[in-house]
């Protein structure tokens, strides 16, 4: 009898870390279902892309629930693992911080839906699935949510805060069904949302004194969503170069 295929489910696939764990996943030999804002880039090269693609703006939490049968076809059976990687990051036109005190309630709760409720949506909606095969569930938190960044905005800050928080109360929730659930904290990664002057932490903060690879995000994500990490849950890892010490 042929092994089943393993199934990730993976959230802003498009660019960056999303893009590297597809990659790494397919390449693993993982059915890779991904969902993004955008449709699916035909120039991303992993087999099967375009079918297995669902466009869907999750800051729209009733559009997330309306879909959550169709995304329950999508998934079918048995859900090995969710990685909840989508997340916005408004910054001024210069590249500059917005402040806690500079955002209205409209653009915060656009940038929780995305980066936090979305997530609650897509678990609790596919929690069959992921209940089914004693999947894992991975959110991609951020060192800004232990610690002012010169960058990143409050709110971003604010809502990866609470991601990790979910994934602790998430890990208690889900420990008896046997689903793992982890957060990953990535540091400075090279990817499109960098600012002007990231350079600077570089140097100053970070001990490696280099960014960080969106595959040495990827590898990590593809080794907590293996069975060698079968007694990892309600952690959060961090891989940032040494930077939060």
């Amino acid at each position: 009898m042929a092994e089943r295929q393993r199934v990730l489910l993976l959230t802003g696939a498009s660019r960056g870390i999303g893009h590297a764990t597809v990659k790494a996943f397919s390449d693993a030999g993982w059915r890779v279902l991904t969902i993004s804002r955008h449709p699916f880039d035909p120039r991303c090269p992993w087999k099967g892309g375009a079918q297995n693609h669902i466009q869907l703006d999750l800051a729209d939490i009733g559009r997330v629930e309306a879909e959550m049968p169709r995304l329950s076809d999508f998934v079918g059976d048995g859900l090995d693992a969710l990685i909840n990687n989508a997340a916005i990051s408004p910054k001024r036109p210069d590249g500059g911080k917005i402040g806690a005190l500079e955002m209205g309630y409209a653009d915060w709760l656009h940038i929780f839906n995305v980066n936090l409720f979305a997530c609650v949506a897509l678990v609790q909606g596919l929690r069959a699935p992921l209940e089914a095969v004693q999947g894992t569930v991975v959110n991609i938190t951020s060192i800004v949510g232990s610690r002012v960044h010169p960058f990143a905005s409050s709110a971003y800050a604010a809502s990866k805060a609470a991601l990790w928080a979910l994934t602790r109360e998430l890990a208690a929730d889900f420990g008896r069904s046997g689903v793992r659930v982890n957060a990953v904290s990535p540091g400075e990664v090279d990817t499109g949302i960098l600012s002007p002057g990231t350079e600077t932490i570089v140097e100053r903060d970070i001990p490696l004194h280099r960014l960080g690879k969106p595959q040495e995000v990827a590898g990590l994500l593809l080794f907590l969503c293996g069975s060698q990490a079968s007694y990892i849950s309600g952690s959060e890892i961090h891989i940032d170069g040494g930077q939060r010490v």
